[in-house]
């Protein structure tokens, strides 16, 4: 018994070890000195897709900071899906392109990017850049992505961050900092090893030839994660731009801020067990660098839940070293706890100290405990059907 007790929990505090070794490297590479930045092309024939499901309220102030850098020859295109308000006319009286599209039977946000592409299949560009529909441009973004990704002929994400409002409390404050880890950190961590970067769902550019030959129609819960895989697999692994900026805030009700995080928490679970085993395999078998760092990047769970993971063999380790002596497991743990926590303190003092304090982050445990719940709801109850989140200003 005690055997098969030790097997266990040394498979379970390598498997973390691996996940937490992964985080720490990215994180590290963060603060290294930045890579040359790659060299944007010239200026092509640009259309700013915005998926919009009930955005009402939102949407004119998004497209408003759309149309302000757009030339001439660009245009932007509004997919008012599955709406029950008057989102088809806040953007056309904001001065968008309209389409509008009703199939209560197929919801979420990949249908209306794919209804969005075969609309301008009628008169394509040369480049696609998704922003959705509640966020705001930071100025020369727009234009930047288009000439990096005509230049590279990959598709481009550039550095999406969510905001709490006013502050937030103690739990906004947490997600805020988790956030910047993993769209920030974490993907600058892999730029400067020269390396791709997961999509993150708005801000996103593509040349024209990719995005019209993708696999768009779907209610994949997080089908930016799925089609960053996708391109890599097609050998157009995305590439990150440090330097454009992309911003949302988060929802300030516990409703709205609850049902964002199950989509996207169980949307990543679901992406692991789905995706990254044939990511990884097919890096294997094609020796593709590229391919493997993107799998490895992908199987990083949320970062609440890498805490809890590491916690409990660290606990189970502790346990079977007290009871029979076996130390292997605990060393394991404890290095793995030992990368996690370094790889947190570091994030955290290069881009996290305007974010939480210090005594916000040493009871960060008990933000991840409080997520317990809806990491036990992916077992019993997952999520599984796209589910928009609850805006702000929304009764």
């Amino acid at each position: 018994m005690i055997q098969v007790l030790q097997w266990v929990l040394g498979c379970g505090a390598g498997y973390v070890l691996a996940l937490c070794a992964v985080l720490f490297v990215e994180t590290f590479a963060a603060v290294r000195r930045p890579a040359a930045p790659v060299s944007a092309g010239t200026r092509q024939r640009m259309a700013v897709l915005v998926p919009a499901h009930d955005e009402e309220l939102q949407i004119a102030a998004t497209l408003r900071a759309i149309i302000a850098q757009l030339g001439t020859a660009d245009r932007v295109l509004v997919v008012a899906d599955n709406c029950a308000d008057s989102t088809a006319s806040a953007a056309r009286g904001a001065g968008a392109e309209v389409i509008e599209r009703s199939y209560p039977a197929h919801r979420g946000k990949g249908y209306a990017l794919d209804f969005g592409v075969r609309h301008l299949e009628q008169d394509p560009p040369d480049v696609v850049v998704v922003i959705d529909a509640d966020c705001d441009i930071a100025p020369g973004t727009l234009d930047r992505l288009a000439r990096l990704a005509a230049a590279s002929g990959r598709p481009v994400q550039s550095l999406y961050l969510m905001r709490a409002m006013g502050g937030g409390g103690f739990s906004i404050r947490v997600a805020e900092f988790a956030w910047i880890i993993k769209n920030q950190v974490r993907p600058l961590g892999l730029h400067r090893l020269g390396l791709p970067c997961q999509l993150m769902g708005t801000g996103m550019a593509f040349p024209w030839r990719l995005i019209q030959a993708s696999k768009l129609a779907s209610g994949n819960l997080v089908e930016d994660m799925k089609l960053g895989i996708d391109l890599a697999l097609a050998g157009a692994a995305p590439l990150f731009s440090p330097d454009t900026l992309v911003t949302s805030v988060f929802p300030i009700s516990d409703e709205g801020l609850r049902g964002q995080r199950k989509r996207w928490e169980h949307g990543h679970l679901l992406t692991i067990l789905r995706e990254v085993p044939r990511a990884f395999v097919a890096g294997v078998r094609s020796l593709s660098v590229a391919l493997l760092a993107l799998s490895l990047d992908l199987a990083v769970p949320p970062l609440a839940l890498l805490c809890v993971l590491t916690a409990v063999v660290g606990i189970g380790a502790l346990a079977l070293a007290l009871v029979a002596g076996e130390l292997l497991p605990l060393g394991i743990a404890a290095t793995a706890a030992a990368l996690l926590v370094a790889s947190i303190l570091r994030s955290w003092w290069q881009y996290g100290r305007h974010v939480i304090s210090g005594r916000d982050l040493a009871l960060g445990p008990l933000y991840a405990l409080r997520k317990l719940p809806l990491y036990a709801g992916f077992i019993v109850s997952r999520q599984m059907e796209w589910v928009r989140s609850k805006r702000n200003g929304e009764p």
